[in-house]
């Protein structure tokens, strides 16, 4: 049998190939990466390869070839270690693994149940490049050298890899101007600069923010609080203090989208209590409502609700910042006479909680450890929402009043199981199982909001409570827009996918009678304002993205973590600019004064996170604890 001559550093070759055309496979079949034109599809293409040039090119130093060989193969492990890694996080996050989630690793023993439904025995097929290289290194023995490439041949090759990166950045920059300085969207990033380099990219990053608190020294506050100061709105007079003194129950409602709400699956109705709460007359009900979380999914809208600032691109600021300065609501109200507390029915150190409720200074914490878990009402991460519900109530009773009670349900989240004994509808009939259940796990969530009612009216603590209900963060995301689609009867485009960003809120005050749709638009960012004016606790000195949305000069501006934003008029969503009313695409003219303003915004409570401004910060009398205060430091850039 005649044996081929291959050529010199074949195996070199074969991996980096598999590896790029693997890459780009898994870029069009994994994610959801929109591509609007041929010059992005080209980047897309091309975009892995510099980095992947680099990284299997110290082979040629190797003079050994059983450790060159060894050497590709560790490195194609590596690398499908990374892209399997953002596959499994993508199919629950629609997102892309960033280096501090890396180091949540009390987080996964309770994901286990969601990270289990993300896996496939197909993903076999990640890990191709590696067989592909072991299959060519055993039965290419003619490839084999016993040199190292000369000096020459190594300064060429490299020097021809950071030539194709050059040209990638170039074409990603003509593309994306400013692409490295001012984006927050992760999937931009990979598109443009691929997967490997996007990792690289992302560790500088992070390493710049832990850096920015040590230099930090108060300073920075300065054009921040004349932002904030000059875009606050003036409170409700009408609304404000209509809660005096009662006690305040606040509801995360987990995973909850307006979509379900005042709808239908296949002729049952999905949330029947919480309908008849959107039209009660002790009810403002808010339809046009937005979740503003990152990655932190329920801990970043604790963390917006209870701070009114913008949570961190890319981290759970619960995890990478526990140890900062807040000024909390829990606070605010602690120092106006108020009992606060968090009930949950899930470990207390889930998602940094028993650290960070310390910092938020919140008085006492009950987790699973609190509550009675009877055979049966175990679900996901902790205990059924029902059961949950009246033992929460019951903890209420034993409280001094007023208090600040803020209970966080379960049941309703990803990959939405229930037992058969709590499922008050049937599944719904599309292609993903997710969606399909989504549906019997919303309408579980609706009979456990309804059981809090009727519990808090049993004992006695309606009448002298605000309830405070919002759903949290999505709970179908993006890799399930083709089910969506067939549910809603219309095509999923970045405008309906922003849209199915809105999350309920309710602010329900028994014997108000003037309840009422309010048609404002707003975010998770104005929940901090609006509650503390409606307990009649001021705030005018607090530093906060958020406004009054009880307030005639509430801005309807609501800004997305990664960039996107919704306003009166539009809708800015993947770069395009849409009509508010009609989703068509509109004037590029109509969303351009506010791109800016959404980038300014996240860019000064990124720097009040990562610099842990709020230690040079007087709440009490609005002024700065630094004696260097120039007057205007561009934190913005």
């Amino acid at each position: 049998m005649l044996k081929r001559e291959w050529p010199k550093h074949s195996i070199l070759a074969i991996a980096i190939i598999a590896t790029w055309l693997k890459t780009y496979i898994v870029y069009k079949t994994a994610f959801s990466i929109t591509i609007d034109n041929a010059l992005q599809e080209f980047i897309l293409f091309i975009n892995p390869l510099s980095m992947l040039l680099f990284l299997y090119g110290v082979a040629l130093f190797f003079k050994s070839e059983k450790a060159k060989n060894r050497y590709l193969l560790a490195m194609t492990l590596l690398t499908s270690a990374i892209l399997y890694g953002n596959v499994a996080f993508y199919r629950f996050f629609s997102d892309f693994i960033t280096l501090p989630l890396l180091f949540q690793t009390q987080n996964f023993g309770d994901l286990k149940s969601s990270a289990a439904a993300s896996i496939f025995w197909t993903d076999i097929f990640y890990f191709s490049d590696f067989l592909i290289v072991l299959l060519a290194i055993k039965f290419l023995p003619t490839a084999k050298i016993s040199e190292k490439a000369s000096s020459v041949q190594r300064k060429a090759y490299f020097i021809l890899s950071a030539a194709l990166m050059f040209f990638n950045l170039g074409l990603a920059e003509a593309e994306r101007p400013q692409l490295l300085t001012r984006s927050f969207d992760r999937e931009m990033l990979v598109k443009n600069i691929g997967m490997y380099n996007y990792h690289l990219y992302d560790v500088y990053i992070q390493s710049k923010s832990q850096a920015q608190r040590a230099l930090a020294n108060g300073s920075e506050l300065v054009e921040v609080t004349n932002y904030v100061s000059s875009t606050q709105a003036e409170p409700s007079e009408e609304m404000f203090g209509i809660a005096k003194d009662r006690n305040l129950i606040v509801v995360t409602l987990e995973s909850l989208q307006t979509f379900v709400l005042n709808n239908e699956m296949n002729g049952e109705t999905i949330t029947p209590f919480m309908n008849e709460l959107t039209k009660d007359e002790d009810t403002i009900y808010f339809p046009n409502f937005y979740h503003q979380t990152g990655l932190g999914k329920t801990s970043d809208s604790e963390f917006i609700l209870e701070n009114s600032l913008y949570p961190r691109g890319g981290s759970a600021v619960f995890f990478t910042h526990s140890g900062n300065t807040y000024n909390s609501m829990a606070e605010k109200l602690g120092e106006n006479g108020y009992f606060t507390n968090v009930q949950h029915a899930n470990t207390k150190s889930f998602w940094n909680r028993d650290i960070m409720y310390q910092a938020f200074e919140i008085d006492e914490f009950q987790d699973i450890e609190s509550f009675t878990v009877e055979e049966g009402q175990a679900v996901n991460w902790g205990m059924k929402d029902v059961p949950f519900m009246q033992q929460s109530v019951e903890h209420m009773t034993e409280m001094p009043q007023p208090f600040y009670s803020r209970l966080l349900t379960l049941t309703n989240h990803h990959p939405f199981y229930l037992d058969e004994e709590d499922k008050f509808i049937s599944e719904f009939d599309s292609n993903s199982g997710t969606l399909n259940r989504y549906f019997q796990t919303a309408r579980y969530l609706d009979e456990a909001v309804k059981e809090l009612f009727d519990e808090l009216k049993a004992k006695g603590l309606y009448e002298n409570s605000i309830i405070v209900m919002y759903g949290d963060h999505y709970g179908i995301s993006e890799n399930h827009n083709a089910a969506m689609s067939q549910y809603l009867g219309k095509e999923i485009t970045p405008y309906e996918t922003a849209q199915l960003q809105k999350v309920p809120f309710f602010v329900h005050i028994p014997g108000y009678g003037e309840g009422h749709v309010n048609e404002e638009i707003g975010g998770q960012i104005d929940m901090r304002p609006t509650i503390l004016n409606l307990m009649g606790v001021e705030s005018d000195d607090d530093i906060q993205f958020g406004d009054d949305l009880f307030s005639e000069e509430h801005e309807e501006f609501t800004v997305f973590r990664d960039g996107r934003f919704i306003t009166g008029e539009n809708v800015y969503a993947g770069g395009t600019c849409y009509d508010q009313e009609t989703g068509e695409i509109d004037d590029p003219a109509g969303c351009e004064p506010f791109v800016e303003r959404a980038l300014q915004q996240l860019n000064y409570s990124e720097a009040i996170i990562n610099g842990d401004l709020l230690r040079f910060y007087d709440e009490q009398t609005g002024e700065l604890l630094t004696d260097e205060a120039p007057a205007a430091t561009n934190v913005a850039e």
